[in-house]
């Protein structure tokens, strides 16, 4: 269990209006360009600094951490109208627990230093889940720079940990610039993937059960490289490049005389450099086109150290029948305009009606995007 001293204080949920949106945010909604048949709404509001999200099956209240923060918010659709009626909080005074899942009733919160497991909410919201919680793991790295973590639960029933390095490019001391795997209880700690910067969105392909992740790249070496990745990581044990690779098969100058410790699986995409590729989610609904299903939607965040900004966009990556990727492109953009952002895609999450929840950092907000044909 969680220490006494660090939860000794009751927490009352605070209930905050899901539907008093802004009129800016609200009217903002029509500069963004979505193909044809595809809409979005506000689906929340009042959900500061929204990241990673799970969905809880049996209410279907969507749980959404944050990365700048110390809360965990509950966002419940009590009608079904496909609209928010409360946000409530159901933890605070956690350090940047910014990675979310949901695991046979149990909710999985990972923050900076440490992995917390919580009995799931069901319909009541109002029990002190902060007195609680069970720590599964709590050797992370305690470092601020790279170290909201993203985790997510594998077919093999394993939870996946993303570790990023505490550095813009340098040799980092393991667990940093990996990818862990455990058991849902913490225990049998192992090393899945390594060589990579900073790993922030997990999926596993529907059909293959394949690992694909996001990987954000070395800053400071110019606007068009290197550039952001989705990676495959079928197996344990593969190396992803970084630091040798400073993304993609760019390498950094200090680095191109090292050699890596072996051989090295470079990115099944590559995005444009700086978009900062994050959340990750496959398809496996029926309300979109068929053609959307088993493939993957990826939520740009958006460049800081760029002259012209890139990004704030929802990317949409195809695959075959076997599981390969065959092209990407563009899928929702209009977050950023006249090179001034008004909104940052974080994290995607697909409704049980199909349609994608997609949240916003920037704006504390929560869009639903669906198709209507």
């Amino acid at each position: 269990m969680i220490p006494r001293g660090l939860n000794a204080v009751f927490i009352f949920p605070l209930l905050l209006g899901a539907q008093a949106v802004s009129a800016d945010v609200a009217d903002n909604l029509k500069k963004l360009t979505l193909p044809d048949g595809f809409a979005i709404e506000i689906y929340a509001d009042n959900v500061p600094d929204a990241r990673s999200m799970a969905l809880g099956q049996s209410t279907g209240t969507v749980f959404v951490g944050n990365r700048g923060g110390d809360k965990v918010y509950a966002v419940i659709d009590k009608d079904k109208d496909r609209k928010a009626d409360k946000v409530v909080t159901i933890l605070d005074g956690l350090k940047s627990p910014n990675g979310i899942a949901l695991h046979q009733g149990m909710l999985y919160v990972a923050e900076q230093h440490r992995i917390v497991r919580y009995p799931a909410p069901g319909f009541s919201l109002d029990l002190p889940f902060n007195e609680m919680g069970e720590v599964i793991y709590d050797q992370l790295p305690d470092k601020a720079h790279h170290g909201w973590r993203y985790i997510e639960f594998g077919p093999d029933e394993k939870l996946y940990v993303t570790v990023g390095v505490a550095c813009n490019i340098c040799d980092a001391k393991e667990p940093e610039g990996t990818i862990l795997r455990m058991n849902p209880d913490g225990s049998d700690v192992e090393i899945f993937a390594r060589g990579q910067r900073n790993s922030v969105g997990l999926g596993f392909h529907p059909t293959t059960g394949v690992l694909h992740f996001t990987d954000n790249n070395t800053d400071m070496m110019g606007d068009d490289i290197p550039p952001g990745e989705l990676n495959a990581a079928p197996k344990a044990g593969m190396h992803f490049g970084f630091p040798y690779y400073a993304g993609g098969d760019i390498q950094h100058r200090k680095w191109k005389k090292k050699t890596p410790p072996q051989a090295v699986t470079f990115p099944v995409v590559e995005f444009a450099a700086h978009t900062a590729p994050l959340g990750v989610e496959f398809y496996t609904g029926d309300m979109l086109p068929a053609s959307y299903k088993n493939t993957a939607f990826v939520a740009q965040h958006g460049s800081w150290n760029r002259s012209t900004p890139i990004g704030y966009r929802l990317e949409h990556v195809d695959f075959n029948d076997k599981g390969e990727v065959t092209g990407h492109r563009i899928f929702i953009e209009g977050w950023l305009q006249n090179n001034q952002a008004w909104g940052r895609p974080v994290d995607i999450l697909q409704l049980p009606d199909g349609s994608l929840l997609v949240s916003d950092d920037y704006q504390g907000v929560i869009y639903r995007i669906y198709y209507k044909g």
